[in-house]
């Protein structure tokens, strides 16, 4: 599964994605008038990660498709967004495109899958949609057929998609809330529209939709846990300032963290590209999302067992103080602080059982060429053990999170064995 492209959670029923935009010459802080709309469309498609799924690693043409995607029910293939009239959307008409990205619904009326994120898209305005396609027109077409529909039976009945959409779809373009500011309704138009970054940050339930109640507050997928980013402080960004959150969108570090994972790739092809005003503006917005009623809770019910924590500490002291330092607080955009940490701390410890048995390494940008890795320890360290120092960990230096079992690293030991596969 090396070269799939691993979907953020509304990956539902599978993909059929075409190109993720961004916000319209307002909200996105793109001037119409001093940009051509093939430029501004490139601009809208860079921001809104496009290669990330409709470009095949190593294949040397651009947006033709061919992208395994992985979904919860099975994996799909990206399909081709070139202007290629056969193989690719230049048969299209403007309505069919704009229709793709804001209703669900592509050539010819067919219903796309959730994995083509139109539930948070249909707050794009027709502008930015066409923009889009304009600039898709100028790249080279390709003749690269993909079958894209290779769900198992029942997610391949797409008429089960108009239930779906009944459900959980409410079209409506992004109306701005006029007791907000104009730079925190940009935010709220990039997150919740094209940023869509709910895809990721919010839970999902059986059937792939969000769980709105919780919006934001993290989910677990391929082997990683999305982390809550509302602004809970301790699990969310409370304690990042705009700043931070800016800098770590740009450069994928800033003084407590670094960038690994799924949002590697986001960072690298989209976010680190994108303008400061667009980066602000969302971290404006996030910054003022509540976790509800789970605001600063701690996590953790029950304390530590305390032969857990002794023996957990003197493992920490062996083998990850020599980076993280004795008091878990790192060195500043070199090595992540554990101290304090949100990731550290989420209800579901996914991302750093991932970290320590799989070992990371951390994003590089052009504003931050160095990325440091942080090696792997499940060859060293048995199950026990790494329940007894990641327990440690999330229970140090005023963290507080549950305590971790053998049996969670056991089984995510063996998941992570059979992603290698």
């Amino acid at each position: 599964m090396r070269d799939k492209k691993h979907w953020p959670l509304a990956c539902v029923f599978g993909t059929i994605a075409l190109c993720l935009p961004l916000a319209g010459a307002d909200a996105a802080g793109i001037d119409s008038q001093n940009f051509g709309q093939v430029e501004r469309g490139h601009y809208l498609t860079v921001v809104g990660d496009c290669a990330a799924c409709h470009t095949l690693p190593g294949s040397g043409h651009a947006f033709a498709g061919g992208r395994p995607i992985e979904t919860p029910f099975g994996t799909l293939f990206a399909p081709n967004i070139t202007p290629d009239p056969t193989t690719g959307i230049g048969a299209w008409t403007d309505d069919e495109f704009v229709n793709a990205l804001t209703k669900g619904t592509g050539r010819n009326g067919t219903r796309l899958y959730p994995a083509m994120p139109y539930t948070y898209y249909t707050r794009l305005t027709r502008d930015d949609a066409l923009a889009i396609r304009s600039y898709l027109n100028s790249i080279p077409a390709v003749d690269n057929p993909v079958q894209v529909d290779q769900l198992p039976f029942p997610f391949s009945m797409r008429w089960t998609l108009a239930v779906w959409d009944q459900l959980f779809f409410t079209p409506g373009t992004f109306h701005p809330d006029p007791n907000k500011s104009a730079e925190w309704n940009r935010g709220a138009y990039l997150a919740e529209g094209p940023g869509h970054c709910g895809m990721c940050h919010t839970p999902k339930n059986f059937l792939g939709a969000d769980e709105t109640s919780q919006k934001l507050q993290g989910y677990a997928l391929q082997g990683w846990f999305a982390p809550n980013i509302t602004d809970d402080a301790r699990r969310g960004l409370g304690g990042w300032s705009v700043d931070d959150i800016v800098a770590y969108l740009k450069t994928g570090h800033n003084k407590t963290s670094a960038a690994t994972g799924l949002m590697s790739e986001t960072l690298n092809l989209s976010t680190s590209k994108m303008s400061d005003e667009d980066l602000k503006a969302i971290a404006v917005y996030l910054k003022d999302q509540s976790a509800g009623g789970n605001a600063n809770k701690t996590a953790s019910a029950d304390p530590p067992d305390q032969a857990v924590m002794k023996a957990g500490a003197q493992i920490y002291a062996d083998e990850c103080a020599g980076c993280h330092a004795a008091d878990g607080k790192g060195e500043a955009r070199l090595f992540p602080s554990l101290n304090g940490s949100p990731v550290v701390q989420q209800t579901d410890p996914t991302t750093i059982l991932h970290v320590v048995l799989r070992g990371a390494l951390s994003v590089a940008t052009k504003p931050a060429p160095t990325a440091p890795a942080m090696p792997q320890f499940a060859w060293i360290l048995n199950d026990d053990e790494v329940a007894a120092v990641v327990t440690y960990i999330r229970n140090s230096w005023g963290n507080s999170a549950p305590p971790v079992t053998a049996s969670q690293v056991e089984k995510t030991r063996q998941m992570l064995l059979e992603r290698s596969d």
